[in-house]
Parts: structure tokens; C-alpha cells; sequence
């Protein structure tokens, strides 16, 4: 397959919200990603290290009756080097933690979406 037009490489990670301006002003006040620029009217474009985080209105996306889609598993996974620390910011921040820490390595939470997500430490 040395002639795929594909890269090898994970741009972007999509994540479906309602409201764009509450989902960035959320992933701020919570997890600290600062700037980027929303793009299109619906898309929030997060500057990251490494891959993009993209919040998406998803108005192509969404179900007949207008209902999102939402992550139901733990499709992304953010990386910490103190996952307990991680876990008592969180908790203190009151997000809805989905599990504890399991294994010391890794739990997953929600975003307001409903969307869930992974910290593990790498």
C-alpha cells in the first residue's frame, strides 16, 4: 500500500456539542485548553500538542428530531503525567466522573454533552 494518498497520521478528533460557545468556555475552565478559533459558525478548532481537538455543532450530524450525537464511549483519551491528581481536579471541578481511577492509570468522565472521555497517564 506504498501508493495510499492516505497519510499515516490522526489530524483531528471530532467531539459533538450543542453549544459551541459553552463547550469551549467548558474545556477552558476545566481541562485549561486554551485558544483556537471557531471556524464555519460550528466548529471550534482547540490548539493542541499534537492532534487537533475539533467541538463540532454537527448540523449535518444530527438525528431527524435534531438530536446529537454523543460519544458513548471513551473515543478520545487525554494524557496526564499524575492521574490521581487529574482524577481530585476533576472531582473537585465536579464533573461527572464515569469511573475511579482504574489500575492507577486511567479513568473516564463526561463532558455537559454528555460526550465520554479518557484521562490516562502516559
Amino acid at each position: 500500500m506504498a501508493d495510499c494518498p492516505i497519510n499515516h497520521h490522526v489530524k483531528a478528533v471530532f467531539i459533538p456539542v450543542e453549544d459551541i460557545e459553552k463547550a469551549k468556555e467548558w474545556y477552558e475552565d476545566v481541562l485549561g485548553i486554551e485558544g483556537g478559533e471557531i471556524q464555519f459558525g460550528h466548529l471550534f478548532v482547540a490548539d493542541m500538542n499534537g492532534t487537533d481537538l475539533v467541538f463540532d455543532e454537527m448540523p449535518m450530524w444530527r438525528g431527524e428530531n435534531g438530536e446529537l450525537p454523543t460519544l458513548s464511549v471513551p473515543a478520545i483519551q487525554f494524557s496526564s503525567n499524575d492521574i490521581h491528581a487529574s482524577y481530585r481536579l476533576l472531582k473537585e471541578q465536579n464533573v461527572e466522573l464515569v469511573s475511579e481511577v482504574i489500575h492507577d492509570h486511567f479513568f473516564v468522565f463526561k463532558d455537559p454533552d454528555g460526550n465520554m472521555l479518557m484521562v490516562c497517564q502516559c
